[in-house]
């Protein structure tokens, strides 16, 4: 198998990875053969994943937008991924130039890429750390320099969730984050769920089966469920809703239908 020259040392690259998959649905080019191959094996149960991401993308760069407008220009994304083009740093500081971003990921392919993109902005860095370590993000260096948790942070939490298992206790996770935030700040989550899904159950079972399969189980949450990620926040309207209906741009009903698969919201701390 050809090691690309991007490569950093030290990856095994037989091995897929859900960062990598999502560039691949994305379009991007910071993917290895076995990352496509297990793509396209998920697309064959879900043709329409690459739907799902896109529209992940655009709700996101939506609520980046609304942070802004709601005057907060720090932003903390975990579970970043590879930073493709229009992600959270070029959204919002193109909307506010002084805004400060952390991107947070544990694939080294995510890491190093975004160091190589962010190399010439001093506004912001990528941390090596797992949502699962919380204190490790909290107390990073990178955090310490560019943020300041003591006045409002958009917490990013996009498409990651439903890949932390019950067993590693996502809700104390995002609490200890959730917590750690000033008054006035935000947290956005996107969340996989069978609800929305244009087919059925058993074929998007065997879609999360292939997940599994890599040892990155896809972890489906209903809505109530996921609406325990925001305890004491307040819900930013229209609520947990499908990603288009989040405060669209253009109309909800021009999407296409696997755009409405899982849940989105914003929530505010008061």
């Amino acid at each position: 198998m050809e090691r690309p020259a991007w490569a950093p040392p030290g990856i095994d690259i037989s091995v897929p990875s859900v960062s990598r998959m999502y560039d691949y649905y994305l379009g991007g080019s910071h993917n290895f053969e076995v990352d496509r191959e297990a793509a396209r094996r998920a697309m064959r149960f879900m043709p329409g994943l690459p739907k799902i991401m896109q529209a992940n993308r655009a709700f996101m760069r939506r609520a980046v937008n609304y942070s802004v407008e709601r005057g907060v220009t720090q932003f903390l994304d975990i579970g970043s991924g590879i930073p493709t083009f229009g992600n959270v740093h070029e959204v919002a500081q193109n909307a506010n130039a002084r805004s400060r971003v952390v991107y947070v990921d544990h694939d080294p392919v995510a890491v190093a890429h975004g160091r190589a993109v962010l190399e010439t902005n001093p506004l912001a860095a990528v941390v090596p750390a797992d949502l699962r370590k919380p204190r490790h993000i909290l107390e990073s260096a990178e955090v310490g320099e560019l943020l300041d948790l003591r006045q409002p942070v958009a917490l990013l939490l996009v498409a990651v969730l439903h890949f932390v298992e019950d067993s590693d206790d996502p809700y104390g996770a995002v609490g200890e984050l959730r917590d750690a935030l000033a008054p006035g700040s935000l947290i956005v989550i996107t969340h996989a769920a069978y609800d929305g899904v244009p087919v059925s159950q058993e074929q998007t079972a065997d879609a999360v089966g292939v997940y599994r399969d890599i040892r990155n189980p896809l972890i489906m949450r209903s809505h109530e469920q996921i609406a325990r990620f925001f305890e004491g926040y307040e819900m930013v309207e229209p609520g947990l809703v499908s990603m288009p209906h989040w405060r669209p741009d253009t109309p909800a009903e021009q999407e296409d239908p696997y755009a409405f698969s899982g849940f989105a919201g914003v929530g505010h701390r008061a």
